[in-house]
């Protein structure tokens, strides 16, 4: 029978008195903050934040939590924008959205950081011996697309590296049930030849660091057909698929085509648009997805949103997370408030 699962990607936005309180702290916004030199009133403000989105997530009954990453000012590049080898140059688009991060320019070797670790280990104390934990890195496709090699000098030597870098990461993590790797990258700037290959590999580099279950989630569109093909040969637990924004006709032929996972993420409400989806809807199309692919019974299906969430205000937010989860509740014929 198929296990159903309420989560998210993370990224969550910044409660708005956090925003407030960091702004007159940092003396800057969003984007431009410098990340990893915090002082103590700083490192304060996002503890309080980290236990109100924990809570959030909790009050909406999601079978998952993360972090939350309030303080990944930069994105998905924010774990090399805090390492030691790293330089931050000027400020870059992220991807192709009104969102910007600070260029991680690469100037040394890669070598352990744990500044993700310590963010985990201080959620596992707010979960009080909850097994819920889900640990969120980038995948090492897009943290490497995102970043500027400048020590490496080779494009598959740096996907190397970064691929080395992160599982060191993960081999410090607490005890996690599920590691979301988000790899927009493949969708935005799909590797060419070898270079695909060489991604898949990277990614099981990852995977291997950790005994969780790993799922790869990918957004803003489909993964071109030897990218997925590629990726299908990496050992995890499942591919995450963006059923909001997506071309799902090229999503379907490509799980037709080569399989996929025993498991998999469906991206079901979208984390860039402050319309929130009823719970009838995510129900719905967790449904539509399950008729297209007949022939496989998942072992799970994580329901999730189909980006970060940090684009949406932190009411709809919120909203979003409920529907996920009440959703959910639907799809497994429970009774919820919806229904009450």
């Amino acid at each position: 029978m198929t296990e159903l699962v309420a989560t998210t990607p993370g990224l969550y936005p910044l409660p708005d008195w956090a925003k407030q309180r960091l702004s007159e702290l940092k003396g800057h916004q969003k984007g431009d903050l410098i990340s990893g030199d915090e002082g103590p009133e700083i490192i304060d403000a996002y503890e309080q934040a980290r236990e109100e989105v924990v809570a959030d997530q909790r009050d909406a009954n999601l079978d998952r939590v993360v972090e939350g990453q309030l303080r990944w000012d930069d994105n998905l590049a924010h774990p090399l924008t805090v390492h030691d080898s790293v330089e931050t140059g000027g400020i870059v688009r992220y991807y192709d959205n009104n969102n910007f991060y600070r260029d991680p320019r690469v100037v040394d070797e890669l070598g352990f950081s744990g500044d993700v670790a310590a963010e985990l280990k201080a959620t596992t104390e707010l979960l009080d011996g909850d097994d819920s934990l889900q640990a969120v890195l980038p995948g090492p496709y897009s943290l490497s697309d995102l970043a500027t090699d400048e020590h490496y000098g080779d494009e598959a030597a740096f996907l190397d590296a970064v691929a080395e870098f992160l599982a060191g990461e993960v081999e410090a993590f607490p005890e996690h049930e599920t590691l979301f790797l988000l790899e927009p990258s493949l969708v935005e700037n799909a590797p060419g030849d070898g270079l695909d290959a060489r991604a898949s590999e990277a990614v099981d580099a990852v995977a291997a660091a950790t005994d969780a279950d790993v799922v790869v989630h990918s957004y803003w569109g489909a993964l071109e057909e030897k990218v997925y093909a590629h990726l299908m040969d990496a050992d995890v637990d499942a591919i995450g698929f963006d059923v909001v924004s997506g071309d799902r006709d090229q999503t379907l032929y490509n799980v037709n085509e080569y399989g996929t996972k025993d498991s998999v993420a469906l991206g079901l409400v979208d984390g860039q648009n402050t319309l929130v989806e009823s719970p009838e809807t995510v129900r719905d199309r967790i449904e539509w997805v399950q008729d297209q692919i007949p022939a496989q019974e998942f072992d799970a299906v994580y329901a999730t949103s189909n980006t970060e969430l940090f684009y949406l205000p932190v009411n709809k937010y919120r909203e979003k997370l409920t529907a996920l989860a009440e959703g959910v509740a639907l799809a497994r014929g429970e009774e919820t408030e919806v229904q009450a």
